[in-house]
């Protein structure tokens, strides 16, 4: 069964993006998405 997580912008800290992961996934996911506050393309980071 998949996990749900969050990504957070790294530069305003909006949370943007809901994905689904595997569970067996050690490190945390870093994706270059488009941030709609920012209005530009930044670092999102998995949320805790």
């Amino acid at each position: 069964m998949r996990k749900k997580v969050i990504l957070v912008c790294e530069d305003c800290l909006a949370r943007n993006y809901q994905v689904q992961i595997q569970p067996q996934s050690t490190s945390r996911l870093v994706l270059k998405k488009y941030c709609s506050t920012c209005k530009k393309h930044t670092i999102h980071k998995q949320t805790k």
